[in-house]
C-alpha cells in the first residue's frame, strides 16, 4: 500500500467514525425529549366565557408544553359532546360526575413505558377533571413516573384535578400543578413558560 493509498484509507475510517458518533448523539437528544408526554382532554365548540371556539383552551396549552418541552401528545378524544350548547353539556357533565359514568373513548390507552414525565391536563367540569378522562386513567399505569397536573377554567382553578391524580396514582411523583383561565390561554404562553421552568428540571 502506497503512501497516498494510506492517508485514503485513514480519512475513509475518520469520516465514518465522524458520522456514527452524530447519529449517536442525534439519538439521545429524541430520547430526552421523547421521555416526556402530554396527556389531556380539551373541549372545542360553545365554552364559557370565550363563546364558540376551533380549538379547545387545553389544547392549546397542551401545544405550549411540547413546544417548550419537546413532549409528545395524546389527546383523550370523546364525540359525546359534540355539537353541545353550553348549558346542556354542563348539565349532563354533572349529570355524569353524579353517577360516576366512565365515557368510552376512541382508540387504544398510550404505551407510557418509554415515558418518565407525564403532563395531565383538561378542563375543570364540576371540581374535576371530566368524567372521560377518568375512563382513560383507569387504563394506564403512572407508578413510579412523575405526573404533572393542569386544568383551564374559569373559575375554578385547579379545583379537585390534583388530589384526584394523587387518588388515582398514589404511585406516581404528583408535581405542582398549574391552573389557567381558557379566556387567558391564547395570550398566556408565558405563565405557561414560567411555570414549566419551575417543575421541569
Amino acid at each position: 500500500m502506497n503512501l497516498n493509498t494510506l492517508f485514503l484509507a485513514l480519512a475513509v475510517l475518520m469520516a465514518t467514525g465522524c458520522h456514527g458518533q452524530n447519529k449517536k448523539e442525534v439519538k439521545q437528544s429524541n430520547n430526552q425529549a421523547m421521555n416526556k408526554i402530554v396527556i389531556f382532554f380539551s373541549h372545542a365548540g360553545d365554552n364559557y366565557s370565550v363563546g364558540n371556539i376551533k380549538v379547545g383552551n387545553t389544547k392549546i396549552v397542551a401545544d405550549y408544553i411540547s413546544e417548550l418541552t419537546g413532549a409528545d401528545q395524546y389527546e383523550i378524544i370523546t364525540h359525546k359532546y359534540d355539537g353541545m350548547a353550553y348549558m346542556p353539556l354542563i348539565d349532563l357533565a354533572k349529570k355524569e360526575a353524579n353517577n360516576g359514568e366512565l365515557p368510552p373513548y376512541e382508540g387504544a390507552a398510550p404505551d407510557l413505558s418509554q415515558y418518565d414525565t407525564v403532563f395531565i391536563g383538561g378542563p375543570v367540569w364540576w371540581g374535576t377533571y371530566p368524567q372521560v378522562m377518568f375512563t382513560l386513567f383507569k387504563d394506564i399505569n403512572l407508578d413510579g413516573k412523575t405526573v404533572i397536573p393542569f386544568t383551564t377554567h374559569e373559575g375554578s382553578g385547579l379545583a379537585n384535578c390534583e388530589g384526584d391524580v394523587r387518588k388515582t396514582f398514589p404511585k406516581a411523583k404528583v408535581g405542582a400543578g398549574f391552573a389557567i383561565a381558557g379566556h387567558e390561554v391564547r395570550t398566556g404562553k408565558a405563565k405557561v413558560e414560567k411555570w414549566i421552568k419551575g417543575v421541569v428540571k
